[in-house]
């Protein structure tokens, strides 16, 4: 065994890739809560979701992207943008389907805010995100997660039927020192590389 060290200013988390081959049978359970499709979300609509559901696992990815690259993904037409409403329309979570591969669909972001973790939404989320890309001509679900995620997301992708298939370490610079989220973020990974 070796341990590898980091810059104080880095992160690694260790991703686990999983895919499923056939569309599962399970139902999709019952929720008080809703997806609309976003149709021609902005790119502030978008970071408003993602930030909004990702910030406490550290999601940046799509952050950083300028607006043109960033619209460059959410106008095209094989590319799904859900946000997850609560009873009173509040936005609560975002699922975002990528069609862009043909004969596949990734789960490109799937999530809600952590004030609904552990509730059974993950549960109807999920299962309700694999139903709408499973249709016609698609063979092949996949989605990815790390360990800097929730940590119930990779044994509820396995318990909705994804198949890990293989592992990657992803290092990358710590996006709250980076002012792209903010230091208070994610205060179960620790902030390192800072005066205070």
């Amino acid at each position: 065994m070796a341990y590898t060290p980091l810059a104080s200013g880095e992160l690694a988390a260790v991703v686990t890739y999983l895919e499923m081959r056939e569309a599962p049978e399970a139902d999709v359970p019952a929720s008080p809560l809703s997806l609309s499709r976003i149709e021609h979300p902005s790119p502030d609509d978008c970071r408003r979701l993602f930030r909004l559901v990702g910030a406490r696992w550290l999601w940046f990815s799509r952050l950083i992207l300028d607006d043109d690259k960033l619209r460059a993904i959410i106008d095209d037409p094989d590319v799904e943008l859900y946000a997850v409403r609560d009873g009173p329309g509040r936005d609560v979570g975002m699922l975002e389907l990528d069609f862009r591969k043909s004969g596949e669909c990734e789960l490109a972001f799937v999530g809600l805010v952590p004030e609904l973790s552990g509730k059974g939404h993950g549960r109807w989320l999920l299962a309700e995100a694999v139903r709408r890309a499973w249709r016609e001509g698609i063979s092949r679900v996949h989605v990815h997660t790390c360990s800097l995620d929730h940590p119930a997301a990779l044994s509820a992708y396995r318990r909705a039927g994804f198949v890990p298939y293989k592992r990657a370490v992803e290092r990358f610079p710590d996006p709250r020192l980076l002012g792209i989220l903010a230091k208070d973020c994610a205060p179960q990974v620790p902030l390192l590389g800072t005066d205070g």
